[in-house]
């Protein structure tokens, strides 16, 4: 019988946890995580992790500037491989946006293949796209062979990856950046590096400098799409004092003649980061929905540059008039963020003002110069030693020959024999046969001369920290040279410009006016006729079947109509989105959130000023001003408030001179009350004006006593309406014989 197995699996320790405690410390990981290896760049060479992987995965691909190009997903490959294990997608995506020339001020990769557009056209597929260095990250990466940096092992422990470049170029600030962490966030817009060269050969000399001088040399964001920098010069020196703020950047146009007056503007650089398809796109929304009717057409004419064709509906328009209402509506004047918070040389994330960023890459560039002297410096000596021993071999030759084929072991004796060292001795044994005639004294001399040379100014200059910023000064020259303003990438690219003034005119003072009648059938479809028709020419008019006109309104093009309905709301339509009166119109209830067609109390022309009494059938009403009932939704205003199976029964203009206010019941009692005993309001259930038990309020109006009431087709005078008078809420008495038997004031 089998033994039963007496091993027996411990139980996993399950310790107690506060689940807040848990959450708090799990999220916190996160947070870091996302903070300090994805979303915020590094101050001192300004790039993320993918960012430098990626140019360090190039690196040791040997795809140097003058190498050739190799494919995109060999790059990725060894991306996700090596360092950056994520998705192939997102890596892509980085390395395409450091080679797009309109997304990068300072490309660090040179793309060969479709690498997308400023349209906001896709690049594509990392198969068919080959990549390399440019210059500028070859900068970037200069020295890192030379313990300029530490490096730190990759994800799986296979390899090293630095952990910051020794960024011999100041991309932080010249390429910007930009990415949301976890309770922080960043935004560096691109700036100019010449200007930025200036900016540091002055902190050199100026440790202290003032931000306000700063500002001087870099005078503001310089992005790769131009455009023009409208901020004022207080708020571009507050911004870089505090490290946040904004910068506003408008398109670049230009105003271009055609005969008979006329013109059209031609749209050269748009802001930075906008799509230009999306771009187009709203300005063709803007001129369908008739939102600029001072602009007839857009067009898109670009090529490899930047060319938007904007037509005016006339050449009366003025252009900067045109251009103003488009910088409000649309992406051609953006506001682009200044947030300076990035990682310290610790690891810290902080905002910095100007000058802590620019001082945080000098200082990394001055650790960068003293670890690569000193590597120099160490490998000088070893160089020198070895030329020591070389030297004594040349003076012993024969005998070093002979110890060499006679001896076993030939460096033991050549080290007791000559006095080298090991390092001497290992040169020694090492050379090849043709290389003896290297032997010879002056060669010997000469380089040892040199090296001894170079030495003595590297051990000068690691003790002399002046010597020290006088070599960074040096480097910032080069790096001006080589990409500053005298070069086609380094030249500026943003133009600098004052606070646009106010506008003189008004877009209204330039619309074309036309007289226009708007019509609404019974069964609620509207539409607007040219002209002011008559009521006949109105019936004239085709309705569908069984179909007549209810209301028409004579209006301007540009006027906007108020609907008032059954269920207390009013809402705003704009007689250009009307359709016109070739057809049957459109209902009604398509443009706004109206139960049918059977609930408009009334059209009215917006006009602005004016009051309206409102009233429902339970007979309670109030006064309300005009302009508190204007909707900008398709859902309109509450205005009246209405009970269970009330609805809106009664509006009125009230005139600016009335006194007294007319009540009529359904049941044709007529009551007449001062205008001050109701309340002005801009929304509720009102006050009683009429009482009445088992009865409804039919209409009601406002009106000037002495005039008379006017009802129906006749005006009752004032010495007749006597009898009719009382106070608010009372119910009324019935008309005379031979007065109007309408149940409404107006027919």
């Amino acid at each position: 019988m089998a033994k039963r197995s007496t091993n027996v699996v411990p139980l996993a320790v399950v310790k107690p946890v506060q689940f807040g405690d848990a959450l708090s410390e799990r999220y916190l990981s996160y947070a870091l995580s996302t903070i300090m290896a994805r979303s915020l760049p590094d101050v001192r060479d300004g790039l993320k992790p993918v960012h430098r992987r990626l140019l360090y995965a190039m690196r040791q691909l040997r795809l140097d500037p003058n190498s050739a190009f190799k494919k995109s997903a060999r790059v990725v490959g060894d991306v996700i491989g090596q360092y950056h294990p994520h998705g192939d997608q997102s890596i892509y995506d980085a390395l395409v946006r450091l080679a797009q020339e309109f997304a990068a001020r300072y490309p660090l990769i040179e793309g060969q293949g479709n690498f997308g557009n400023i349209d906001g056209d896709n690049p594509a597929a990392m198969r068919y796209t080959e990549a390399r260095l440019t210059e500028v990250a070859e900068a970037l990466l200069a020295g890192i062979d030379e313990n300029a940096v530490d490096f730190r092992p990759n994800y799986d422990g296979s390899t090293e990856e630095p952990i910051v470049l020794p960024g011999g170029f100041p991309n932080l600030l010249a390429n910007g950046a930009a990415g949301i962490a976890v309770g922080m966030a960043c935004s560096i817009p691109p700036h100019n590096a010449g200007e930025l060269c200036d900016a540091l050969l002055h902190l050199i000399k100026t440790p202290n400098a003032r931000i306000d001088t700063l500002v001087d040399l870099v005078k503001g964001p310089d992005f790769p799409t131009g455009g023009i920098l409208v901020e004022p010069r207080e708020s571009i020196v507050e911004a870089y004092k505090t490290g946040r703020g904004a910068f506003r950047l408008r398109a670049k146009w230009e105003k271009e003649e055609l005969p008979r007056g006329q013109y059209r503007i031609i749209v050269t650089e748009i802001p930075y980061q906008v799509q230009k398809g999306k771009l187009i796109e709203r300005i063709a929304e803007i001129i369908n929905a008739k939102k600029l009717p001072i602009l007839e057409d857009v067009r898109d004419e670009s090529a490899d540059d930047v060319r938007i064709v904007l037509e005016p509906r006339t050449g009366q328009v003025p252009a900067e008039l045109l251009m103003e209402q488009l910088f409000r509506q649309t992406d051609l004047e953006i506001r682009f963020p200044l947030n300076l918070n990035v990682l310290d040389k610790d690891n810290t994330p902080r905002v910095m003002d100007l000058r802590e960023a620019l001082q945080a890459f000098l200082d990394h560039r001055r650790e960068v110069l003293v670890r690569r002297s000193t590597f120099r410096l160490a490998e000088i000596e070893r160089q020198l030693e070895i030329l020591d021993g070389y030297l004594i071999a040349y003076l012993n030759l024969d005998k070093l020959i002979k110890i060499i084929r006679e001896e076993d072991e030939p460096k033991p004796k050549m080290i007791k024999a000559f006095r080298l060292t090991d390092l001497q001795a290992e040169a020694i044994l090492n050379m090849r046969l043709r290389a003896l005639r290297r032997l010879e004294e002056f060669e010997i001399k000469g380089e040892h001369k040199k090296l001894t040379a170079e030495r003595k100014d590297l051990k000068a200059l690691l003790k002399d920290e002046k010597l020290q910023w006088d070599r960074i000064a040096d480097e910032v020259q080069e790096t001006k040279r080589k990409f500053g303003g005298k070069t086609p990438l380094g030249r500026r690219r943003t133009e600098l410009a004052d606070a646009p003034a106010e506008v003189e005119h008004a877009v209204e003072d330039f619309v074309e006016r036309e007289p226009v009648t708007i019509v609404c059938s019974d069964k609620g479809w509207i539409r607007t006729a040219k002209g002011h028709l008559d009521e006949k020419a109105a019936s004239e008019l085709k309705y569908k079947e069984g179909d007549s006109p209810r209301f028409a309104v004579h209006a301007q093009s540009t006027d906007k109509i108020l609907v008032f309905g059954t269920n207390g709301r009013f809402y705003t339509l704009g007689c250009d989105k009307l359709p016109s009166a070739r057809g049957h119109g459109e209902p009604i209830r398509l443009m706004i959130e109206l139960g049918n067609e059977q609930d408009i109390l009334t059209l009215e022309v917006l006009k602005g000023g004016r009051k309206f009494l409102v009233a429902s059938d339970a007979g309670r009403g109030f006064i309300v001003p005009e302009d508190e009932v204007v909707a900008q939704t398709k859902n309109g205003k509450q205005v009246l408030n209405l009970a269970d199976k009330e609805k809106a029964q009664a509006i009125a203009i009230v005139p600016e001179n009335a006194d007294s206010i007319a009540a009529l019941s359904e049941g044709r009692k007529l009551l007449i009350f001062p205008t001050e005993q109701v309340p002005e309001m801009g929304r509720g259930r009102g006050v009683l004006l009429q009482k009445s038990k088992g009865d409804q309020l039919s209409d009601a109006q406002a009106f000037r006593l002495e005039d008379g009431l006017p009802w129906s087709n006749r005006v009752i005078p004032a010495s007749e309406l006597k009898f009719w008078r009382g106070e608010r809420a009372q119910a009324g008495r019935m008309p005379e014989k031979g007065w109007p038997r309408a149940k409404r004031f107006k027919d």
